[in-house]
C-alpha cells in the first residue's frame, strides 16, 4: 500500500507534463473501454430481443403454424412473408377474447376482422395500402414495446373465425422456451464473435497496453532513481503500476459513461438494418466487472512488466544503456498460428475440406488470435533485422540514422504502427466473413418462383391465384403414388402444365407438342433413374366432392430439352410433362402436390404478387424460392454489426496511432534536439523520422496482408462455402495498406519542430 500511495504522490507532484500524460492515458483508456462495452453489449441486445420473441410466440414448432398442444380454446397460425428484405410476421388467431391470455404487448386478442399491428407496420400501411391485403381486417390498435423485438419490426396479430383458419393448431397460451425466429442464429453468432475478436478485441488489448506505457522512457528513469534510493524491486514495480491502474480505472469509468450516452443516442437513431431499445443495451454485471476490473488488471500487469527493467538494472536505465535485442520467443505465437492456417489452406487446395465444424470452430479462432498476437510480437525482431541490414548497405545519411535508431530501439517506431498493422490484418478477416455471408441462399436470378401446397389452396381459389397480376406462368408439380407397404417405393415427378405454360416458366423448351406427354431433360443434372420409357406410375386424384380416381401415366419416349432460370432448378431431369387434359376434369393430385407460380424477380413485382396472393387467401403459406426473409435480415444485422466492428477497429487503430505518436514525439525531442545542435538540417531530421516509421511499418503491413489473406482463405475453407480464394479483394487490401503508410508518414512529420530548446538535453 505504501508503494501505491507513493506512486500517486509522484503522479500529482511530477509537474504539468506528467499530469498531461496521465490525462492522455485516462482518455485513451476511456476510448478503449467504450469500444469494449459496445462489443460486450451486443450479445445482451440480441438475447433481450430473442426473449421478447419467445414470450409472444404461440406454442408452435413448425413453419406451417401447427401447435404442439392438441387441446386448447383457440387456433393459431404463423406466417412469415418477405417484405423486401425484411420479414413480415403475421399471427392469425381464432379465439374468444377471454379464453386465452393475450401475448405481451396487446391488452387482448383481436376478434374476427380485427388487426393489431406494430408501429412501423402502421406507418407502412399508410403509404402502401395494398399491403393491407396481407392483413384482412380493421386496425384496432398498436403493439407496445413489450411485444416487439425492436422498434422497426413488422409484426401483426390478425383475428379470424375458426372456419376461416384452415390448418391452424390448437392454442392454449403464448410463450415458448426458445423462439423459432432468432435475431441471429447461434451458428451465425459464432461468426460474429469470431470476427469481433479479431477486429476489435485484439487491437483493443494492444491499444490499452499502449495507453498504459505512455512516456515509458521518462518514467523508467524516474523509477530507476527510486530503485537507487533503496526501494525494493517489487516496490518499484508497484509504484509504476499505481499510476497505470489509476489511469485505467478512471478511464474505465469515463468509458462506461461515454457508452451510456452512445447507447442512448444510437439506439434511438438506429443502425442500418438494426435497431434496439435503449434498455436492451444496458451492460450486464459481468460486462461491468470486465470493464471496471479487467482493464485495471491489464494495466497492473503491463505496469509491472514495464517497470521490470528499471527494477532489475537501474544504472543501465539512468545511463541510457543500449537495450538488449528482442528475443526470438516473440515468434512463438506466430509459428503454431500459421501452421493451423497453412494446414487449412492446403486442405482446401487439395480438395480435403474439413468436415468437423465443431473442431474448426475452436481451432480457427485460436489460429486467428495466435497469428494476430504473433504479428505484434514478431515486428520488433523483423524490424531490427531489417534496420541492421539496411544500415550496413545504405550510403544515405538520413536512412542510416533512421535505421541505426531502429536497430537500437526496434520497438519504438512499431509501438506507433502496431495499431495500424492490426487494422489491415483485421480488415482482411472481415472481408472473408462478408464473402461467406454473401454465399447464403438468396435469389440472384431474373425470375422469382412461388410454391404452395396444393392441399392448402381451395379449389375455388386456384384459378384466381394463377391470374394474380405479375404472375407470368404457373404449373402443378406432383410425385406419383407409392405403396407404403411395398419395399420398392419408386416414383416419378410430374409437371402438370401445357406447353405454353412451360414456355412461360423456362428459358429453354425444345420440341414441345401440345397435348402430348414428354420427359424433361435438364442439361448438367442427374437423370432420375426411375423415369424409364415404358414404365407406368399411378397418380391418385380427387375432386371437390371427395371422389377419387387413379390414372396410370406411362413414361413416354419423347424428350424435351428444358432449362429454367429459377434460383434452384424447378424441375429435375427425368420429370414427366403431363398435359392437364390427361386428367379428368375437376380432379387434381392429392399427394404432396404443389402449385408453382412464376414472376419477375424485381422487388416491386415480388411484393405485388405476394400482396395479390394474400388478397385471394391471406392464410396460404407461400415459399419464395431463393428469398429467405429471416436469413436475409440476419445477414443485414451481421453486416451492420461487422461494419460497427470495423468502425470500432478504425477508431482503436487511429487512437492507438495518435496516442503513441504523441507520446513518441515527446520522448524523441531530446534526441532530435541533440541532432539539430550537431548541425543536422530540419529536412534531414524529417526524412529520418519518416524513414524510422515507414520502413518497419511497411514490413509489418506486408506481413499483415500475407497472413491476413491466408487466415481469410483458411476461414473460408472451414466455412464450407463455394469460395475459398478471394483474389478480388486483394487490390482493396493493398490500397488500404498504402493509405496506412501515407497516413503514418504524414503523422511522423510533426515530430520535428522548428524551435530548438537546449534545455531538453540537460541531464536531470
Amino acid at each position: 500500500m505504501r508503494e501505491l500511495v507513493l506512486g500517486l504522490k509522484l503522479l500529482l507532484g511530477s509537474g504539468r507534463g506528467s499530469r498531461v500524460r496521465f490525462l492522455l492515458m485516462v482518455v485513451g483508456s476511456g476510448i478503449g473501454v467504450c469500444c469494449l462495452a459496445v462489443v460486450l453489449a451486443i450479445p445482451g441486445i440480441l438475447a433481450a430481443q430473442d426473449a421478447r420473441k419467445a414470450a409472444r410466440e404461440p406454442d408452435c414448432s413448425n413453419g406451417r403454424g401447427g401447435c404442439l398442444s392438441t387441446v386448447g380454446e383457440g387456433l393459431a397460425l404463423t406466417r412469415l412473408t418477405p417484405y423486401g428484405s425484411e420479414p413480415l410476421i403475421r399471427i392469425f388467431v381464432a379465439s374468444s377474447k377471454n379464453a386465452v391470455s393475450p401475448p405481451p404487448g396487446i391488452p387482448e386478442l383481436p376478434g374476427p376482422g380485427e388487426v393489431m399491428v406494430s408501429p412501423r407496420l402502421h406507418d407502412i400501411l399508410r403509404h402502401d395500402p395494398d399491403l393491407a391485403r396481407l392483413l384482412p381486417g380493421k386496425e384496432e390498435g398498436l403493439i407496445s414495446a413489450e411485444g416487439l423485438a425492436h422498434p422497426d419490426e413488422l409484426y401483426a396479430y390478425v383475428g379470424m373465425r375458426r372456419d376461416e383458419l384452415k390448418g391452424g393448431g390448437h392454442l392454449s397460451e403464448f410463450g415458448v422456451p426458445e423462439t423459432r425466429f432468432s435475431t441471429v442464429e447461434p451458428s451465425t453468432l459464432d461468426i460474429l464473435r469470431f470476427t469481433l475478436a479479431g477486429v476489435v478485441l485484439l487491437p483493443l488489448a494492444v491499444f490499452l497496453s499502449v495507453c498504459a506505457r505512455l512516456s515509458a522512457a521518462s518514467r523508467m528513469r524516474r523509477l530507476a532513481a527510486l530503485r537507487l534510493l533503496g526501494l525494493s524491486r517489487k516496490g518499484t514495480q508497484r509504484v509504476n503500476a499505481a499510476e497505470t491502474v489509476a489511469a485505467a480505472f478512471l478511464g474505465a469509468v469515463l468509458g462506461l459513461g461515454a457508452y451510456w450516452v452512445v447507447n442512448q443516442l444510437v439506439a434511438r437513431m438506429g443502425l442500418p438494418g438494426f435497431k434496439w431499445y435503449p434498455a436492451d443495451g444496458a451492460l450486464s454485471g459481468t460486462a461491468l466487472l470486465i470493464c471496471l476490473v479487467g482493464c485495471p488488471a491489464l494495466a497492473w500487469f503491463v505496469g509491472r512488466v514495464g517497470a521490470k527493467k528499471a527494477a532489475a538494472n537501474p544504472l543501465a536505465v539512468r545511463r541510457s544503456a543500449v537495450e538488449k535485442p528482442p528475443r526470438l520467443w516473440g515468434l512463438l505465437p506466430l509459428v503454431p498460428g500459421m501452421g493451423i492456417v497453412i494446414g487449412y489452406c492446403v486442405a482446401g487446395a487439395t480438395g480435403n475440406v474439413p468436415t468437423d465444424t465443431s473442431f474448426s470452430a475452436i481451432l480457427m479462432p485460436l489460429a486467428v488470435v495466435l497469428v494476430g498476437a504473433g504479428l505484434v510480437l514478431s515486428l520488433p525482431i523483423l524490424s531490427r533485422a531489417l534496420a541492421r541490414t539496411v544500415a550496413r548497405a545504405t550510403s544515405s545519411l538520413s536512412l542510416g540514422l533512421a535505421m541505426r535508431r531502429n536497430e537500437v530501439e526496434p520497438g519504438g517506431a512499431l509501438r506507433v504502427a502496431t495499431g495500424l498493422v492490426l487494422l489491415v490484418y483485421a480488415a482482411s478477416l472481415t472481408q472473408g466473413v462478408l464473402i461467406e455471408l454473401d454465399q447464403v441462399s438468396k435469389n440472384t436470378s431474373p425470375v422469382q418462383l412461388y410454391t404452395m401446397a396444393l392441399d392448402d389452396v381451395p379449389r375455388n381459389k386456384e384459378g384466381a391465384l394463377t391470374k394474380v397480376p405479375g404472375v407470368r406462368s404457373h404449373a402443378i408439380q406432383a410425385p406419383s403414388w407409392t405403396d407404403p407397404d411395398s419395399e420398392e417405393r419408386t416414383s416419378i415427378n410430374a409437371v402438370i402444365a401445357t406447353c405454353d405454360q412451360l414456355r412461360g416458366i423456362a428459358s429453354l423448351v425444345g420440341n414441345c407438342v401440345e397435348g402430348r406427354p414428354a420427359r424433361l431433360m435438364v442439361s448438367g443434372h442427374t437423370y432420375d433413374e426411375a423415369s424409364k420409357p415404358g414404365s407406368s406410375f399411378p397418380f391418385h386424384l380427387r375432386n371437390s366432392e371427395g371422389k377419387r380416381r387413379v390414372v396410370n401415366v406411362r413414361v413416354p419416349r419423347q424428350t424435351i430439352k428444358y432449362h429454367d432460370d429459377t434460383a434452384a432448378q424447378m424441375v429435375s431431369s427425368g420429370a414427366v410433362l403431363i398435359p392437364p387434359s390427361l386428367f379428368p376434369a375437376g380432379f387434381r393430385p392429392e399427394e404432396r402436390a404443389t402449385l408453382s407460380l412464376l414472376s419477375s424477380s424485381a422487388p416491386e413485382t415480388v411484393r405485388s404478387v405476394l400482396e395479390g396472393i394474400a388478397g385471394v387467401d391471406a392464410t396460404i403459406e407461400v415459399d419464395t424460392d431463393g428469398v429467405d426473409a429471416a436469413a436475409l435480415q440476419q445477414i443485414t444485422v451481421i453486416k451492420t454489426l461487422l461494419a460497427l466492428g470495423m468502425v470500432l477497429g478504425l477508431i482503436i487503430g487511429v487512437a492507438a496511432y495518435l496516442v503513441a505518436a504523441t507520446d513518441r514525439a515527446v520522448e524523441r525531442r531530446p534526441q532530435v534536439t541533440a541532432l539539430a545542435l550537431l548541425g543536422a538540417r530540419p529536412r534531414t531530421l524529417r526524412s529520418v523520422q519518416v524513414a524510422q516509421v515507414v520502413l518497419p511499418l511497411a514490413v509489418g503491413l506486408v506481413l499483415a496482408v500475407v497472413t491476413g489473406k491466408m487466415a481469410e482463405s483458411s476461414y473460408l475453407v472451414t466455412g464450407g462455402g463455394a469460395v475459398f480464394w478471394d483474389g478480388a479483394g486483394l487490390p482493396l487490401l493493398v490500397a488500404s495498406a498504402l493509405g496506412v503508410v501515407v497516413v503514418a508518414a504524414l503523422g511522423a512529420l510533426p515530430l520535428v519542430g522548428r524551435r530548438i530548446d537546449p534545455e531538453l538535453i540537460r541531464r536531470d
